[in-house]
């Protein structure tokens, strides 16, 4: 696999990932709306420092050091998601305010997304290191692999920030609120999926 058909397939297969329904898809929704658009890439450079951190892992051959402890990353993961749930569902009544919190960078809230899933932790150490190890022929195919994939996640977030941070001039403070309210819900259903997915990997 060349560096050309490297970059197209980490875009393919980062966009596919990127557009399915998750906990970052949601912490983008409610910073967007607070902050604009320009929450989408700072929820993707938290990400991208991550899976960045993962590479340079994949790439010494340390990998199998992480791999060990899916089912605890799923556990306090799960934990860490319900927590910032029910922190974004206070403040949609008012009470809170995460501007005020750890979790009010949205920098922040890309990062734990992405370190809480079990699921991103077993992509990349099957899918992602099988293409880096296996399907790439040299360090320069694995980065523009990596270019791809990291450009798909910004272009699929900031599009999602850019749509709501457009629309949140019409939303009411009743709407808003509710939107709020279901992020921290949704978060919250996938902190419990997490915790009750992580019993798999024991």
């Amino acid at each position: 696999m060349h560096a050309i058909e490297a970059l197209v397939v980490g875009f393919t297969l980062g966009l596919t990932g990127a557009m399915a329904p998750g906990p970052m898809l949601f912490a983008t929704i409610e910073h967007s709306i607070k902050e604009g658009w320009r929450a989408g890439p700072k929820v993707v450079m938290g990400h991208a420092t991550l899976e960045m951190g993962i590479f340079v892992l994949i790439v010494y051959g340390v990998y199998s050091v992480v791999h060990q402890w899916i089912a605890e990353i799923g556990l306090l993961g799960g934990v860490a998601l319900c927590l910032f749930g029910a922190l974004t569902i206070k403040s949609a009544f008012g009470t809170f305010s995460l501007r005020s919190g750890v979790f009010s960078s949205p920098y922040a809230a890309g990062m734990l997304t992405s370190a809480s899933n079990p699921y991103f932790w077993v992509w990349w150490l099957t899918v992602g290191l099988a293409l880096i190890l296996l399907g790439l022929p040299s360090i320069l195919a694995a980065l523009t692999f990596m270019a791809g994939h990291l450009l798909s996640d910004l272009a699929w977030y900031a599009g999602v920030a850019m749509l709501f941070s457009r629309t949140r001039r019409f939303i009411s403070d009743g709407v808003y609120r509710a939107i709020l309210g279901a992020c921290g819900i949704f978060l919250v259903g996938f902190g419990l999926w997490f915790i009750y997915s992580s019993r798999l990997y024991v």
